[in-house]
């Protein structure tokens, strides 16, 4: 059997709102260095990079981010991959669905790996086995999905039940988040799988299973599709009007709930969704208390928590199982066992319109990251940290440095000159090292 090139589709379009103060709608948990020093987009992508006959990677995500996300790719190695923006959130089936017509739009017919671009994969060696055993699945017409093995009740999952040995196998049936007591039931069974929410399948096979059951969603995507425009990046922007008809609808519903044709393939690799501050506290190696701690944080007598501050020293005694996380606008404070209620906790924020709901001070970015330091008369001031060896496109303003120097195209700039790039306009300013150069630059709010 000739196995089809593969093309990896990411979906990067949510928000993250359960890891608030970090993760917000301008700066989402894909964007940030949660694990390391690479974004978990960054991340996703390295996942694959060595995936065998591996095309180009499309990324899916929201316009809000659509910059932030191109210069990750970008600085992922990915200048080739394509980047579709949604004018607006229509969840998973039509997000691939437009992923499938751009992959197809060549004649042929290639695979689609589906990833979104917020998981956490540690054994990357065994991800890509699961994929080499679900890709002869796929390729003979298969819609695979990939199922994580239960290691505890979860409540917070889907399940997806799959009786058999095989490895790969027909799937069952797809189960609604069950209750505690279901839970429990669904692992002593041995037959239920979490449902991961990647898949693998041809891209025309999926657009014609799309058309039997979800015909609207269909449509709608196909007729987006016929109209995108590149922008001057390259990214490609999809019509608002065409791709709002579609239903907002997930994958799973529109079509893997309905279709014959769905196999899963059982995958045993470290798998985290990364929905949560405990989450994150259980994946992440702590210290012989079981506290991860990062940042500037002193603690004393204190269990089993997970403290981070990215702005003021964060002093904790005689509590346990905590998640404390400060930034320089915020300080979230739940005990550890509630944190999956951030969720609400953020709705009422928003519901009081104070900003931190939403906006982030500090953002990170592939080339360093940006503060806001004030705000008003139309204007923003940032402090910009521009590490070693990058560049950042300025835009219109006054460009200050504080620290370091700063090539641009018109020569170099030291401590205490500056640069102003007029309306309309744009500069490339690149850090020769050693050392981080740090800018303060005034522009327009909102650019």
């Amino acid at each position: 059997m000739r196995i089809p090139p593969i093309v990896p589709v990411v979906l990067s379009g949510g928000s993250g709102t359960r890891l608030w103060p970090l993760s917000r709608l301008d700066a989402p948990k894909q964007l940030l260095p949660l694990f390391g020093d690479r974004t978990m987009l960054h991340s996703t992508i390295d996942r694959v990079r060595d995936l065998p006959g591996r095309r180009p990677v499309i990324v899916v995500g929201n316009a809000a981010y659509a910059d932030a996300v191109r210069a990750e790719m970008t600085h992922a190695g990915e200048r080739d991959g394509t980047m579709v923006v949604e004018p607006i959130g229509r969840n998973t089936a039509p997000a691939v669905a437009v992923a499938a017509h751009l992959a197809a739009a060549g004649g042929d017919d290639p695979l689609l790996l589906v990833m979104p671009a917020d998981h956490l994969i540690p054994d990357v060696d065994t991800f890509l086995e699961a994929v080499a055993v679900g890709v002869e699945a796929a390729a003979a017409g298969n819609l695979v999905t990939f199922g994580i093995k239960a290691t505890y009740p979860a409540t917070g999952y889907g399940y997806i039940r799959a009786p058999g040995p095989d490895r790969v196998r027909p799937v069952a049936e797809f189960v609604e988040k069950p209750d505690e007591e279901t839970a429990a039931r669904f692992l002593a069974a041995g037959d239920y799988l979490w449902n991961s929410g990647m898949f693998l399948f041809g891209a025309r096979r999926y657009l014609e299973e799309l058309e039997q059951h979800a015909p609207d969603v269909a449509h709608a995507a196909a007729a987006a599709t016929a109209q995108v425009r590149r922008d001057d990046e390259g990214s490609i922007r999809l019509p608002t009007e065409q791709f709002a008809a579609s239903p907002s609808i997930s994958i799973d519903y529109a079509v893997m709930e309905h279709t014959h044709a769905a196999v899963v393939v059982s995958l045993d690799a470290g798998w985290n969704d990364i929905g949560s501050w405990n989450s994150i506290l259980e994946v992440s190696p702590g210290d012989a208390t079981g506290n991860v701690l990062i940042g500037n944080v002193i603690v004393q007598n204190s269990e089993h928590s997970y403290i981070r501050t990215d702005g003021p020293l964060v002093a904790v005694a005689g509590v346990n199982d905590l998640v404390v996380v400060a930034t320089p606008d915020a300080v979230l404070v739940t005990d550890r066992t509630h944190s999956e209620a951030v969720r609400q906790l953020v709705d009422r924020i928003r519901d009081t319109h104070r900003p931190e709901g939403e906006i982030s001070v500090r953002r990170h970015r592939p080339w360093g990251e940006a503060t806001v330091l004030t705000r008003g008369g139309g204007s923003i001031v940032d402090r910009v940290d521009v590490v070693p060896g990058e560049t950042l496109t300025a835009a219109p303003g006054t460009w200050l440095v504080l620290e370091g120097a700063a090539r641009h195209p018109g020569g170099m700039l030291g401590t205490g000159e500056s640069l102003v790039v007029p309306a309309g306009d744009e500069a490339s300013l690149t850090n020769p090292g050693p050392a981080t150069l740090v800018l303060v630059a005034v522009t327009a709010a909102g650019v």
